[in-house]
């Protein structure tokens, strides 16, 4: 007996064997060869691209309804679970498409992993420290096109076939395909597949056994061909991004010349300082409250983000979403349908608003986005009276 040796990439280093399985993660076949070859080759390993946290989730169906949406707030983490689930909704429009789960691959492999009797070895990086350093890596500009890709592609309804998605996972097409990521989003390629890269091809070759099974996606394969026969620091590859001291700098700046230009006006001239506040008042609590009300807020949330924008915009460390947030909590607080149904309800535009989980983030983030808007429209304003009246 053979198996199809399409995908696989078999690499002998030292006295190990290690058997790379590039796969789609949201393809059917992939889900089937990964089962054949872990059948057939009956490993000492199964590495999967997978860290602690995805691997819960996966084993744990019901992880939402833990969920204290309050704390997800104060801990300012709303952006980056909306970014969570706008990927993994576009993951799960694919995979319902194909007839299966999402990351069925990875499925397969701990399943095959446990029936076989194989050390299941988690090699992916920690997904909030990959978040982290991809963040780190962008400038303003880049996490504002980043953001609103991210947001239009709740809109996307792309289909594509599985003879398509077949086709991702030769080399040719993948060159095409990262060369396509790299012009887009340059930044990003280094902290979500190079280092990546290094990472997982770290934790396979020190997987125990002589004979080790990796399930990957196909874009890391041929980094890992080359890294593998490289040492590499995981502990180096797990620090957080220093903070940069710029953005805290520019957002202490911003309010201090705002504040110090009304304040400046109206010693000059009182009706024009007036007319500065009004300005500041009316441009960012607008946007605020636009943001909310498009994400179908409760109307004291959208009132409290057209309040809170003129006041949280001098202060860089709150914001209006926030407090929107919280009101939009307080009135219309999930209940545990809202998460049992979750994962269903991000794979549409009408569930992202219809859920109350999603919604909450949706008008933290538009809130904000709408309070930064109107915060450059209204200084922009304030600084044209200033002019207009030296």
């Amino acid at each position: 007996m053979s198996i199809n040796e399409e995908n696989i990439t078999r690499i002998y280093l030292d006295n190990k064997e290690l058997i790379l399985i590039g796969t789609a993660h949201v393809s059917r076949k992939s889900a089937e060869q990964v089962k054949e070859v872990i059948d057939y080759e009956q490993p000492d390993s199964v590495c999967v691209e997978l860290d602690e946290q995805r691997y819960q989730s996966i084993k744990d169906g019901n992880k939402w309804q833990d969920t204290d949406i309050f704390k997800v707030i104060k801990q300012k983490k709303a952006t980056l679970l909306l970014m969570n689930m706008v990927i993994s909704s576009f993951q799960k429009r694919m995979a319902k498409q194909m007839g299966i789960k999402p990351g069925q691959e990875m499925i397969q492999g701990i399943e095959s992993a446990e029936e076989t009797g194989a050390t299941l070895v988690l090699a992916d990086r920690n997904i909030q420290i990959t978040f982290a350093r991809i963040w780190g890596n962008l400038g303003t500009m880049g996490k504002v096109k980043l953001l609103m890709q991210i947001m239009l592609s709740i809109f996307s309804n792309d289909k594509i076939s599985e003879e398509e998605l077949e086709k991702l996972k030769s080399k040719d097409m993948l060159d095409a395909m990262l060369q396509d990521f790299t012009d887009n989003f340059p930044k990003l390629k280094k902290p979500l597949i190079d280092e990546r890269d290094q990472y997982l091809s770290q934790k396979i070759k020190e997987a125990p056994g002589q004979k080790i099974v990796a399930v990957l996606g196909a874009a890391h394969v041929p980094g890992i061909k080359e890294q593998i026969h490289k040492e590499h620091d995981l502990n180096k590859l797990r620090e957080q991004p220093p903070k940069s001291k710029a953005p805290k700098i520019i957002g202490w700046t911003i309010p201090v010349i705002i504040l110090s230009i009304i304040a400046y006006t109206f010693y000059a001239n009182p009706a024009a300082g007036t007319q500065q506040t009004i300005s500041w008042i009316l441009w960012n609590g607008s946007f605020s409250a636009i943001g909310a009300a498009v994400a179908l807020g409760h109307p004291l949330a959208v009132l409290t983000a057209f309040i809170m924008a003129p006041i949280t915009s001098l202060n860089p460390l709150i914001a209006a979403g926030w407090f929107a947030g919280i009101v939009q909590a307080y009135f219309r607080r999930p209940n545990v349908k809202d998460f049992e149904t979750l994962s269903d309800d991000v794979s549409s535009v009408k569930g992202f608003w219809d859920n109350k989980v999603t919604r909450i983030l949706l008008i933290i983030v538009l809130a904000n986005i709408g309070s930064s808007l109107g915060t450059f429209i209204g200084g922009a304003d304030v600084i044209r009276v200033f002019l207009e009246n030296i």
